[in-house]
């Protein structure tokens, strides 16, 4: 019997984040989108103004029989930088954020316990700075952002910043990837 979550997270451009859950094992599905703004409806163009309150997310649907929440963090957390502020690389604004959009109260106690344990063993030479909120809106990026790097690895972001990134998550996470 299947145990449906949904997970939001932000780690950077979700170009980048889509594309290392979606090849997890219990991954439903992956959608880029925006969280935690005050603007109804944003577009990618109000979002990337920076002023919209909005980080780029990923909203994962998983099966918790398969992959729990816990490995989702984890993976997050190796695919993305917690330390910096409002940026991710050469991607720079708050829209980048590192954030996590808990949907429950077993989220939050997730989140706080993995940001606690990841600071006492100082597994990163600055301060994590990835924020811890409670889902408050979430709203599906514009079509043409969906499955973007898969759509688009000749792309020069794609190339250079995206491909990198994922045959590392690839070598990392080989277990626990769809076959």
């Amino acid at each position: 019997m299947s145990n449906k979550q949904v997970a939001t997270f932000g780690g950077g451009c979700f170009w980048c984040t889509e594309g290392a859950f979606k090849q997890l094992i219990g991954v439903e599905s992956v959608v880029s989108g925006y969280a935690g703004g005050h603007v109804s409806e944003p577009t990618y163009e109000q979002v990337c103004g920076g002023d919209t309150g909005h980080a780029e997310v990923v909203q994962i649907n998983f099966d918790d029989n398969l992959i729990s929440y816990r490995e989702l963090l984890e993976v997050l957390f190796a695919i993305h930088d917690p330390t910096e502020l409002n940026r991710q690389g050469n991607d720079i604004g708050p829209q980048y954020r590192s954030v996590i959009f808990y949907h429950n109260p077993e989220q939050l106690e997730q989140a706080e316990k993995i940001l606690k344990e990841m600071s006492a063993d100082q597994l990163f030479e600055k301060p994590i700075v990835t924020e811890i909120t409670a889902i408050n809106n979430w709203y599906p990026a514009e079509l043409h952002h969906e499955n973007y790097f898969e759509r688009n690895p000749e792309q020069p972001y794609c190339a250079a910043v995206i491909a990198p990134k994922l045959a590392k998550f690839r070598a990392t996470f080989a277990a626990k990837l769809k076959s």
